[in-house]
């Protein structure tokens, strides 16, 4: 029997608000699709934030902080897709979201980026203002793990003030719609070719991380 597709969302909201209800709102359009679909709500780990030792760009091995992140980092990697969802807090991404891509970025993915290839989704949830900024930055984090984006027409970006405001914009929850749609759509496509091809080399990067043969940081990697 052929495992059921997953998406991972990852919640950096401190409340269980607006954020939340659009990821219900997410999880409710894939399983119509046939694809599971967890929440890891940040809150809800414990995670420290990076600490004094300083000595993550010369690290050849992943951060030995031992808390909730590096649980979340295996979550990651053995779903198929992953939605990253913040609000705005202060004209930027959330703190929580903040602390968790610095350390899972420079603590784990980055050494052999394991989350190459899989599909990435963009949620960012706003009163008003700074919803493209917070938007653009989980973008760029998505392309630098090598993860696929799929266009989907207008960003996901869903205003609210007030609990409950998120479930009452109706053009945001449209295009989140979308972007999970298109998200199962190449999903599904990528199992069919490694169900036909029994490859998995999709999209290979010729090298291990972007860190290899720079003269400022270069590190040695162990194969």
């Amino acid at each position: 029997m052929t495992a059921r597709l997953k998406i991972l969302a990852i919640n950096g909201s401190e409340r269980d608000g607006n954020t939340a209800d659009v990821l219900r709102y997410a999880a409710a359009v894939a399983e119509a699709r046939g694809v599971d679909f967890e929440a890891v709500d940040l809150r809800s780990i414990r995670m420290d934030r990076c600490g004094p030792c300083g000595d993550c760009n010369d690290r050849t091995i992943a951060c030995e902080v031992t808390d909730g992140v590096p649980g979340v980092v295996r979550k990651m990697i053995e779903a198929d897709g992953i939605v990253f969802a913040a609000p705005v807090h202060g004209f930027g991404t959330a703190s929580l979201m903040q602390t968790f891509i610095e350390r899972a970025g420079v603590g784990y993915l980055r050494f052999d980026r394991p989350l190459s290839n899989k599909v990435a989704g963009i949620v960012s949830v706003a009163r008003r203002y700074s919803a493209g900024e917070v938007w653009a930055q989980l973008t760029v984090n998505a392309l630098l793990n090598r993860m696929i984006l799929v266009g989907s027409g207008f960003p996901a970006t869903v205003h609210a003030l007030h609990r409950g405001d998120a479930l009452k914009d109706d053009e945001g929850l449209k295009n989140v719609s979308r972007m999970v749609d298109r998200m199962v759509d190449m999903i599904e496509l990528l199992a069919e070719h490694r169900r036909l091809t029994g490859r998995d080399d999709l999209l290979a990067s010729g090298d291990v991380n972007e860190r290899v043969g720079l003269a400022l940081n270069e590190i040695q990697v162990s194969v």
